[in-house]
Formats: C-alpha cells, sequence, structure tokens
C-alpha cells in the first residue's frame, strides 16, 4: 500500500517548491485551467491595470503584459515565489510596469478599486474559507470590473487527488480545501459579485507525458472550475 504523502500548510510548501516552480502551466491540470482562464482574459489589455492575486511565479502576470497591460501588479503571501516572479519578470521591473506585494489572499496590501482585471488562479482553494478572500478581489477590483478565478475542481477532491509536487527527492502535497459550485454561488450573491461565465475545462491527452501515472478517470471528469465575475458596484 502507498504511504500517503506529508501535508504541508501552503506558506511550507512553496518554500520547498518555489526552486523548481517555472512561470508557465507545468503539468495537465495546469495547462487545461489556463486554456480556459486565457479564453476568457481580454486579448488587448493596453491601458489596464491588472492584479493577479497569488501570483506565485507569475506566469498570469507575463500573460497580462504581452497582451500589453499598461500596469500589473503581483500579490503572493510566500516571498519564495516572489522572488521567482522577480526572476521572470525582470525586464518588465525594469520598465516600471510591475509592482510585486507580499500579503495574504483575503487581506491584500492594495488600495481599493486598483484593478481594471484581478486574477486568481489556483490560489483560492488554499484558503479555508471562500467568502473573506472573494470580498478582498471585489474590495480591489474597479466597478464593473472583472475578476477571473479558477481552483482544482471540487470533483477531484473527492476522488482522493492531491496537489502533489517533488522536492528534495521526496513527494509533497499542500492542503487545499474544497470549495463547491454552491459555495462560489453563495458568497458571490452575498458579495455583490455577478457570475457571468463558468468553465469546467477538461485534460488534453496529448498534455500527459508518456508513461505518466495518473488516474484514468482525470481523462472523463473537468479537472478545473473557473469563473468569470463581475463586481457589481
Amino acid at each position: 500500500m502507498t504511504s500517503p504523502l506529508p501535508v504541508l500548510e501552503p506558506l511550507a510548501a512553496y518554500a520547498l517548491w518555489s526552486s523548481d516552480y517555472p512561470a508557465h502551466a507545468h503539468n495537465p491540470v495546469m495547462m487545461a485551467e489556463e486554456r480556459a482562464m486565457l479564453a476568457l482574459m481580454p486579448e488587448a489589455l493596453r491601458g489596464r491595470h491588472v492584479l493577479d492575486a497569488g501570483c506565485g511565479s507569475g506566469r498570469y502576470l507575463l500573460h497580462a503584459l504581452r497582451r500589453d497591460a499598461s500596469r500589473v501588479t503581483g500579490v503572493d503571501l510566500s516571498p519564495d515565489m516572489l522572488g521567482r516572479a522577480r526572476e521572470a519578470l525582470d525586464g518588465y521591473i525594469a520598465e516600471g510596469r510591475v509592482e510585486l506585494r507580499q500579503g495574504d489572499l483575503a487581506a491584500m496590501p492594495v488600495p481599493g478599486s486598483l484593478a481594471d482585471l484581478t486574477i486568481c488562479g489556483l490560489t483560492i482553494g488554499h484558503l479555508e474559507t471562500l467568502a473573506p478572500a472573494l470580498a478582498d478581489l471585489r474590495r480591489a477590483t474597479r466597478p464593473g470590473g472583472r475578476i477571473l478565478c479558477s481552483d482544482v475542481h471540487p470533483i477531484g477532491h473527492a476522488l482522493g487527488w492531491q496537489r502533489d509536487f517533488r522536492a528534495g527527492g521526496r513527494s509533497y502535497a499542500v492542503r487545499h480545501t474544497r470549495h463547491l459550485y454552491s459555495h462560489w454561488h453563495a458568497a458571490c450573491a452575498t458579495l455583490g459579485l455577478a457570475i457571468e461565465r463558468v468553465e469546467e475545462p477538461m485534460l488534453d491527452p496529448a498534455d500527459i507525458p508518456v508513461g505518466a501515472h495518473f488516474d484514468p478517470m482525470a481523462l472523463e471528469l473537468p479537472v478545473a472550475l473557473v469563473f468569470q465575475l463581475r463586481r457589481i458596484a
């Protein structure tokens, strides 16, 4: 019988994972999630300020800058992941288009109504409760602005899937909390966030490396839950 993986709190997990964490989607679940998120992101962001809440190594900040965002702000709890983002965004930082700040997703160190577009990719599941994070994403987004959020699909949690990684020759999992669609619906209704689009991307078999060990059910079920939200007022 396979031994269960040690489950680490997010801050401890990313301290270990950061050295091998690139600024691009690097596994099949992330690739499926990113395709859905980028399909919802405007193609042209000139003149827009984009906030990435839980920016990690900077992959969505890079996408926003490549779509000509005038300013981007990244917030992450992990100083190690922010270090990775600084490496990836070095040229844009020199141009004065990037600001990176350390902070909690539910209490971000940014002013209200900062962003025209707010992104939160595969981060919100690291929080045990959904509403405080959504409330702060709303606060940081201008009235009428949009928020793109993604999380690992709750069905994966029910099947025992974990957000696992390797560091120092050992395997670990990151603590993750399942947030059901009903939780999102209730929180958004309370906070004044309109749910405009919901996507449930599936894996592309072409993304799965030859010889990879994975649950075959993953090809039959959605692997991510992606929301396009709008701040009503």
